[in-house]
């Protein structure tokens, strides 16, 4: 178990603790650490597990944006464990890996269209505190996604900040599965002065500590 969490972690047992060791096993490959921090308090973990695969159900929105949304939006939290463990979910279903690698530099990187910077514009706005999101940005959005991809957009922004801002409190860090698996590193966070700049949709941007995932290589490929 996790050494580095601020909490320490407890052994996932009985019935139901036996069938997620299985679940995350097929999942990820082996039982991530940071389960046994929130094993702590099982309804926790059962609740948020529930919800989680409530939300992978959602359809409205294209999944490579969700995707780019939520490592922006984890981006922006600093979740380096929520940035690993979507990076490798989208090697394993066979999304565009290139552009997933390149969401932490996404204000510079060359790789992405119009569209897919302001949906990462926004869940990075989303991901401020207080909120940035600004009725030109929603305006926007609304008409190249429509309402219902743009409610659907805005709640996995939601909880994927429920996830990193969790993680990031418990001190859950990358476990490193992108790296164990052979793939590239994620790019580094490009950090910039934007005060009095305007992103492409006209939202302000806000600079952001650095949070870089480590490439070393571990045992889960």
């Amino acid at each position: 178990m996790t050494t580095n969490a601020r909490v320490p972690a407890a052994e996932l047992t009985g019935a139901y603790g036996l069938m997620l060791k299985v679940a995350m096993k097929k999942m990820v490959g082996d039982v991530p650490d940071s389960a046994g921090v929130l094993w702590n308090h099982p309804a926790v973990f059962k609740d948020m597990m529930g919800f989680s695969r409530k939300s992978e159900k959602w359809d409205e929105l294209d999944e490579g944006l969700g995707v780019l949304a939520r490592m922006a939006a984890a981006a922006a939290v600093g979740c380096e464990a929520c940035l690993d463990l979507n990076y490798f979910m989208a090697h394993r279903r066979g999304l565009d890996e290139e552009k997933v690698r390149e969401v932490p530099a996404w204000r510079t990187s060359p790789v992405f269209t119009p569209l897919e910077r302001r949906v990462m514009a926004y869940a990075d706005a989303m991901s401020q505190t207080p909120p940035a999101v600004t009725d030109e940005m929603s305006a926007q959005l609304l008409d190249e996604l429509g309402a219902s991809a743009l409610v659907e957009l805005a709640a996995r922004v939601a909880v994927m900040n429920m996830a990193a801002r969790m993680n990031r409190a418990l001190g859950i860090r990358s476990e490193e599965y992108a790296a164990a698996c052979g793939l590239r590193p994620l790019a580094d966070r490009q950090l910039a002065d934007h005060e009095g700049s305007s992103q492409e949709n006209g939202g302000k941007q806000t600079a952001h500590d650095a949070a870089p995932v480590s490439a070393a290589v571990g045992s889960r490929a």
